[in-house]
């Protein structure tokens, strides 16, 4: 039987696909040295700075859709923080479209 895996290890999981995901889309990343804090990643392309919250799907088992568990807290948003979604079934990363209040 196969052991389940803890929340923080999901979310290491999460953030290493993010890092080789951005690559991929021509970003240079760099990790948060900290385990805690805003933002997991800062990546860099076409000379724009992202700030970066990996966050892990999460499956709602009463009807079968996935749903990233948690929001921008208010300092993730003052900072402009930009959530990156990590799908655990597909293996797949989106980016999380935010509403902004006007």
């Amino acid at each position: 039987m196969k052991k389940p895996m803890s929340d923080s290890r999901k979310g290491d999981l999460a953030e290493f696909y993010a890092v080789t995901w951005l690559w991929d889309n021509g970003y240079e990343v760099f990790l948060n040295p900290a385990s805690t804090g805003p933002i997991d990643l800062i990546c860099y392309k076409n000379g724009e700075c992202t700030l970066v919250d990996v966050k892990t799907a999460n499956k709602d088992y009463r009807d079968g859709r996935w749903f990233a568990h948690g929001s921008r807290t208010q300092e993730q948003k003052e900072m402009g923080v930009k959530l990156l979604c990590f799908h655990p079934e597909k293996r797949k990363l989106t980016w999380v479209k935010h509403k902004e209040l006007v």
